[in-house]
């Protein structure tokens, strides 16, 4: 992420009298609509049932967004703040987590993020299928055998073109960008102007979820992991800073983009609550967009839904095989990871991390045989296991925010005192994600963390190096170990957890 960003500026940083640092950049228009391509994936064709399936009320789903909005326009100007007053640290997400709280949790930091991107590309295999079984009904629900054989096969053959080199295919990226908004707005508009939002559904959405008996903090609890599963992204809004034309259209194109986001995933959450009720779109097949479109248009919405879905899934699956694969072959290259990652073919692409990646993905996709574990599971597992890459991320800004304000000085326009309550809300806004991940998937994730401590001794034995030499890092290290061992003991005794 901020390597190419860093690649791209100028090495003094200086800008001409216009305010141009680099000449042949892009410009506001194109930053904005290319920030608004990096964060908008699949989650917003299913964020509508997934926020009912949750027993969440209109009311609750309104307070998730308001908070999200507040949290994620932190993270993101958090990002965006540390890639101006810490250009030295290239590593970005691994990097800030290590310089401010050691490299144990800079190492989990980085394989957290890691595990949280192929996690993507599971629950991506899940509802690709989930929408290709309305025209292939083989598929079933998405997760049955013959989805698996699908998943594998699509997979293997990413793996395959991205040791070849291509990583980034410029038809395929346009294929995605046009699958994903044009539907979006086509639906945005169906139900405004073709008469099926109702407004007596939407006011008794707004009082009644799905689940009556649902406490109504527990509501809003339910609908805050969907909110940053659709967010999950926000930090590669800043990786394309260096690419800008003119410095200071950066951090505009930032808040121009997360404010279109935003309103695009409130609309289409609010409108669909004009549509049905809520008991009704909580019992909606994924994507829940396309039965949203069908209720209120026909059988051509359901149509436009999930071909666009499935248009926008293959082309997203190979982002982020790429993704899955670059992520631990950079840790590696910044000495997180073990040096077996850092092995590239001729072509340059990552074979061992490719690999290695695949497999794990496959192991998980092998899962859908044995357990009920659906798209909604493997997104929570997902967005569940980037928090703390975030979360460490958020702290270290407010740790400079307070502890370094010289570095602050000619980096940003807004005053210092900014900066700070940005960072502190970005820290409260990623502890309160972890509240509403709850204990059981908070030690869920712990089960997925504890194989990294493997690699983590393996690396420090290839250096040469001690490890667990503080406290700090032997009470991470104990957390990590008892709450899988709870985690272990809750799969054996609870039936049907997963």
């Amino acid at each position: 992420m901020s390597k190419e960003a860093l690649a791209s500026t100028g090495a003094d940083g200086s800008q001409s009298s216009d305010g141009v640092t680099n000449p042949n950049g892009i410009g506001l228009f194109r930053l904005v609509t290319t920030v608004i391509t990096l964060i908008v994936g699949a989650g917003v064709f299913t964020l509508a049932g997934d926020q009912a399936a949750g027993g969440a009320s209109g009311a609750a789903i309104i307070t998730a967004w308001s908070i999200s909005a507040v949290g994620v326009f932190c993270l993101v100007m958090t990002f965006f703040a540390l890639s101006r007053v810490k250009p030295d640290l290239k590593g970005g997400i691994y990097t800030y987590a290590s310089t401010g709280f050691g490299d144990f949790l800079g190492f989990n930091s980085a394989w957290g993020y890691w595990i949280s991107a192929l996690l993507c590309t599971v629950s991506f295999s899940a509802l690709l299928f989930g929408a290709l079984s309305y025209f292939f009904p083989i598929f079933g629900s998405g997760t049955d055998l013959a989805a698996v054989i699908g998943a594998s096969v699509i997979i293997w053959f990413y793996a395959f073109l991205v040791s070849r080199g291509i990583s980034e295919v410029t038809l395929i990226n346009a294929v995605i960008t046009i699958s994903k908004f044009v539907p979006l707005l086509i639906a945005i508009i169906a139900i405004i102007f073709l008469g099926a939002f109702n407004p007596e559904i939407f006011m008794a959405n707004l009082q009644t979820g799905a689940d009556p008996e649902l406490a109504f903090v527990d509501q809003v609890q339910s609908a805050m992991m969907v909110t940053i599963w659709v967010f999950i992204g926000i930090e590669g809004a800043v990786a394309i800073s260096g690419r800008a034309r003119k410095s200071k259209d950066v951090g505009k194109a930032t808040i121009t983009a997360f404010v279109c986001v935003l309103t695009l995933y409130m609309m289409v959450s609010l409108l669909s609550m004009g549509v049905m009720p809520l008991s009704d779109l909580a019992t909606l097949e994924n994507p829940a967009l396309a039965y949203v479109m069908q209720a209120a248009v026909g059988d051509w919405g359901a149509i436009l839904i999930n071909f666009a879905v499935s248009l926008s899934l293959i082309g997203a699956m190979l982002g982020y095989t790429v993704l899955a694969s670059e992520s631990p072959f950079e840790a590696a290259e910044e000495g997180v990871f073990i040096r077996a990652f850092t092995k590239t073919n001729k072509k340059g692409a990552p074979v061992v991390t490719l690999v290695v990646t695949n497999c794990i993905i496959e192991l998980f996709l092998i899962t859908w045989l044995f357990t009920d574990s659906t798209y909604q599971f493997f997104y929570t597992l997902s967005a569940g296991m980037i928090l703390l890459p975030y979360l460490l991320s958020a702290a270290y800004f407010a740790k400079v925010a307070f502890k370094e304000p010289e570095a602050f000085r000619g980096k940003l326009a807004a005053p210092l005192w900014f900066w700070r309550i940005l960072g502190v809300l970005g820290v409260v806004y990623s502890l309160f994600l972890s509240w509403a991940a709850g204990a059981l998937g908070l030690i869920l994730m712990c089960l997925l963390y504890l194989p990294g401590i493997v690699m983590y001794i393996w690396g420090k034995h290839e250096r040469g190096e001690k490890c667990f030499q503080n406290t700090r890092d032997k009470v991470v290290l104990a957390i990590i170990v008892l709450a899988a061992c709870v985690s272990v003991y809750l799969l054996v005794t609870t039936p049907g957890l997963v």
